[in-house]
């Protein structure tokens, strides 16, 4: 038997910092952490913690029956542009309201991306 779909989302309590090569792109004491059923923890930041000015909006949406439908930025950094590296939730279904607005970083799309957490 399987076991069901499940996400929770709860504060990640500690200080977490994206990086792009030299390039820092968030700083957050207050991220929270979404977990999934078959993928890997994500963290989630607000908008006053990311450097937005990096980021340029695409036209990419795509839709997660358990999140809902999420739009997408690139990231200009060390001179070079990483499409679709962001994305958020503007309007999340009810059950992952807890990262409504808030912005997660494909760690696994560009491999000189790193999450720190301390």
């Amino acid at each position: 038997m399987s076991k069901a779909h499940e996400i929770t989302i709860t504060p990640a309590g500690q200080h977490i910092e994206v990086t792009l090569g030299d390039e820092k792109l968030a700083a957050s004491d207050h991220a929270v952490v979404l977990a999934e059923t078959g993928l890997p923890p994500r963290y989630y930041f607000p908008r006053d913690d990311v450097r937005m000015d990096l980021l340029t909006p695409t036209a990419t949406h795509s839709h997660c029956p358990f999140k809902g439908d999420a739009s997408y930025w690139s990231v200009t950094a060390g001179g070079q542009v990483h499409e679709d590296l962001v994305w958020s939730y503007p309007e999340p279904i009810s059950q992952s309201e807890g990262i409504r607005d808030l912005l997660c970083f494909w760690s696994e799309k560009a491999p000189d991306l790193k999450i720190a957490v301390s």
